[in-house]
């Protein structure tokens, strides 16, 4: 009987405190504007509603089919389509914490870039994205 509770406690507890991180993480995403500039780039600004609970249905699909292992028909090939829509949501989310931080600014004024800031940029996701695409090259 007590072996019960204490699991079902356990249980309970760290349901809890997955509900709390991935409250922190997708407040976090929403916070940092990444779902709202996209609305406002897009002029779709009617659906945010849709928007956010797309991240968060994504974050809840892929915990669930990470930690039970659900096998995705098809797999093979969605795979870099998976790829790619992580490195779009990965390139996006730093660029947005990079905005709000002012990183690229204070790097251009160290750096005395005054011209070529733009290629700076597109060399950053280039490279980010070639990285990914090896990384995932290699698994498959």
């Amino acid at each position: 009987m007590w072996e019960m509770f204490r699991q079902v406690l356990l249980g309970l507890l760290g349901l809890s405190a997955g509900f709390a991180a991935a409250a922190g993480l997708f407040s976090f995403i929403i916070g940092l504007g990444v779902v709202s500039d996209f609305a406002d780039r897009t002029h779709t600004g009617e659906h945010v509603l849709l928007y956010e609970t797309s991240v968060a249905l994504g974050g809840i699909l892929g915990n669930v089919f990470l930690v039970y292992q659900v096998a995705i028909p098809g797999g093979g090939w969605l795979l870099p389509v998976f790829g790619l829509a992580a490195g779009i949501f990965t390139g996006c989310w730093a660029m947005a914490l990079a905005e709000i931080l002012n990183v690229f600014p204070i790097f251009a004024r160290r750096a005395r870039l005054t011209r070529g800031i733009a290629w700076v940029i597109l060399g950053i996701a280039l490279g980010k994205g070639l990285g990914a695409l090896v990384f995932f090259w290699q698994r498959w």
